[in-house]
């Protein structure tokens, strides 16, 4: 098949998106025709939509691109994260009508449709991205099949909502899976699945790791059964007050003095198991262009995300727990929100985790020295200082010089809504 393709999808079947607060958007049809439900998300990434797509974290949401041209790099078969789309539906404004691309196979309306995803198209989505900034994530359906705003608005409001959802159990592997080191092997690392992405396993190949991929129900006793030099927790979707299971078996991790790194869904119950807590975000941060500040160098990334939920850390003081000194070492420079935590015993660091995306397939890459810092960790502990003296030389010089609010501080989720952009907004999971 050659790099360029004509697009099958139809234009003349007419859809509608409605909001659990009544509001509707007329569109047309885009990918499989029928009806879907899930939480309303936006994500503000102009490329990388066959990453996001494929991510479970995105499991029973419907993703809005604010980026206006989707679909321009078609579809191929090296780029999934998974084994399958996850989103639960696709909202864009104008797809491309003939993708190009030398890896493409075919095109973005062809794979939804081939996987049965329900999307919708010519849709105002900066209108629709700036209502989600005001009122918050929420409900929604699509459908070519019940064009009747209230008929459909009754079924939105039947779905349930993601808090209080326990979604890990969906998208984790049901046996444990081996990703072998690339040349020589020099650590092994128990890695639980609670919606792992493909790119993260691959990061900690290359760098001589065997990877033990385990289900999220794992217990302790399977972790030791792979003789781990570190345990590692990974993104996942839903809502991380309901993982006890998880947090219950991170705090024997912890116990154990095993080293610990954790992303995303496993920066959350990282949180969870020192004793912080976690709050739903007014609409998340999702995309790949979010600025983070490293709290001790002052240094920022700009970094990939998905996350609708955070952990309510101090940012003025650290906190002493039951395995160390624990201490929040990100914030997302747009709304102060706990972006990494660092715990350190005995002046070591012993575990670490960031609510974004290390791993990103599609960039940015500004954080990807953290597997290397796992590394580090796993070679015989890394001190304070080092850790600090790292991430200096990794970084470029800081973008800003703001002072991190204190905890409870400063506006959550975007509340300011002097901050409204769509190509660069505040939060997004």
């Amino acid at each position: 098949m050659t790099s360029t393709q004509s697009v099958s999808f139809d234009q003349t079947i007419p859809a509608i998106l409605v909001l659990e607060d009544g509001r509707h958007f007329r569109g047309t049809s885009f990918g499989a025709t029928g009806e879907t439900f899930g939480e309303a998300v936006f994500s503000t990434g102009m490329s990388g939509y066959q990453e996001t797509l494929t991510d479970p974290s995105y499991h029973r949401q419907v993703v809005i691109a604010t980026a206006p041209h989707i679909g321009n790099t078609g579809w191929n078969d090296e780029d999934d994260e998974s084994s399958r789309i996850w989103v639960a539906g696709y909202v864009v404004r104008d797809p491309a009508r003939i993708p190009s691309n030398w890896r493409s196979v075919r095109s973005l309306d062809d794979e939804l449709r081939s996987q049965g995803i329900v999307g919708i198209s010519e849709v105002d989505t900066r209108a629709l991205t700036r209502h989600l900034r005001e009122r918050g994530a929420m409900r929604v359906g699509i459908s070519t099949e019940t064009l009747d705003p209230q008929a459909l608005l009754a079924k939105v409001l039947e779905q349930p909502g993601m808090e209080g959802a326990n979604l890990v159990d969906d998208v984790t592997v049901p046996e444990t899976e081996v990703v072998a080191a690339i040349g020589e092997k020099k650590f092994t690392v128990a890695a639980i699945d609670l919606g792992i992405k493909a790119m993260t396993p691959a990061q900690m190949a290359r760098r001589g790791i065997e990877v033990h991929v385990l289900p999220a129900t794992a217990t302790l006793d399977d972790v030791k059964a792979v003789n781990p030099d570190g345990v590692f927790f990974s993104n996942g979707p839903g809502d991380p007050a309901t993982a006890d299971a998880q947090v219950e078996l991170l705090q024997s991790v912890l116990d154990a003095g095993l080293p610990y790194f954790g992303i995303c869904f496993g920066n959350q119950l990282f949180g969870r198991a020192l004793g912080f807590g976690t709050y739903k975000l007014k609409y998340g941060h999702r995309g790949i262009n979010q600025p983070v500040m490293d709290r001790t160098t002052r240094k920022v990334e700009i970094t990939a995300h998905n996350h609708g939920f955070a952990v309510d850390a101090p940012l003025d003081r650290a906190t002493e727990t039951p395995y160390g000194n624990a201490s929040v070492s990100h914030v997302c420079l747009n709304d102060d929100v706990v972006e990494g935590l660092e715990l350190h015993r005995d002046d070591q660091l012993v575990g670490f985790s960031v609510q974004y995306h290390p791993e990103a397939a599609a960039g940015p890459h500004d954080a990807d020295y953290l597997f290397d810092r796992f590394v580090q960790m796993m070679q015989g502990g890394t001190t304070a200082r080092e850790a600090t003296l790292e991430r200096s030389i990794k970084h470029e010089p800081p973008a800003s010089s703001r002072e991190p609010a204190s905890a409870g501080s400063g506006p959550r989720s975007g509340e300011d809504e002097d901050e409204v952009s769509i190509t660069a907004s505040t939060q997004e999971n």
